[in-house]
């Protein structure tokens, strides 16, 4: 009975150890730098493992569920526009951190491939002595310059993670709180629970792996000339390539080729309007 009772607790530390720990985040943006009072906010996910975490928008797997039901009921006929439309985020890249080689991976979607770059700069952080609570959280306060901005985020050692949303990690503690100091964009935890693993997301297209400052040149091009991004070359890049092409839902419909092309670009530049102001300046 007793070696019955020590497997039993290994099983269960075991099945323990395997979740995935998530914490839901709010995350707050100005990212039109025309209009300060367009204030944005949605929730996005840090799901955290042993090995690896994932930050990625709450809508990306609500979209993820319409697509992989539409593809299941026979596709794009079924494909719901209105509803996806509603799901759109402000939140449309993922970034994840590789806990053992401590590497911090950022990918992005410009037109019909995946964007992957591994994160270069080091994020330097100046730990301060002021303490406060936050929720049923004791925090105490750091400070870093990333990304051509003056971050504040707060950390709880209550929690056994040194992780926190974005590309922010390498604090003491969990990030239950980090803050521009324009107030442009902030992350607050709301919640948190524990989920049996990492969700699988939709891979339509290539994964083209690039450097972080060619990352920034094919976005500037896809801002400037979409319709160029959903041709076979990514406007023109080339560089290592995983996956397939694109198909389904995320295609034309079966529509005209050319109506597909003007509303796709149309609504590239209009998003790209609307984000004039991102959370990464330089």
């Amino acid at each position: 009975m007793k070696k019955i009772g020590i497997i039993v607790l290994i099983l269960c530390m075991q099945i323990t150890f395997a979740q995935v720990n998530r914490f839901v985040y709010q995350v707050t943006m100005k990212s039109d730098v025309t209009n300060k009072n367009d204030v944005k906010t949605e929730n996005a996910y840090l799901d955290i493992s042993q090995d690896k975490s994932v930050f990625y928008s709450e809508n990306r797997i609500k979209r993820d569920s319409i697509i992989q039901n539409t593809f299941q009921s026979g596709g794009a006929r079924g494909f719901n526009r209105d509803q996806m439309e509603s799901l759109r985020s402000n939140i449309n890249y993922t970034i994840e951190k590789d806990k053992k080689d401590q590497k911090i991976y950022f990918k992005d979607r410009l037109g019909r491939d995946m964007y992957s770059y591994e994160e270069d700069r080091p994020l330097n952080w100046k730990i301060l002595s002021e303490t406060t609570k936050i929720g049923d959280y004791k925090v105490q306060k750091a400070e870093t310059d990333f990304g051509g901005r003056k971050w504040t985020a707060w950390f709880t050692t209550d929690l056994p993670y040194q992780d926190g949303p974005y590309k922010f990690s390498g604090l003491p503690g969990l990030i239950i709180k980090v803050e521009d100091d324009l107030g442009d964009y902030s992350f607050d935890l709301m919640k948190n629970y524990k989920i049996a693993a990492f969700p699988t997301m939709n891979q339509f297209g290539n994964t083209i792996k690039v450097k972080r400052a060619d990352y920034i040149k094919q976005q500037k091009k896809f801002y400037a000339d979409p319709a160029s991004f959903m041709t076979q070359g990514g406007g023109g890049f080339a560089q290592t390539r995983i996956g397939g092409g694109i198909s389904g839902p995320r295609g034309n419909g079966g529509g005209n080729p050319a109506d597909f092309r003007k509303r796709m670009e149309e609504r590239v530049k209009d998003d790209a309007k609307k984000n004039s102001n991102p959370i990464e300046l330089q």
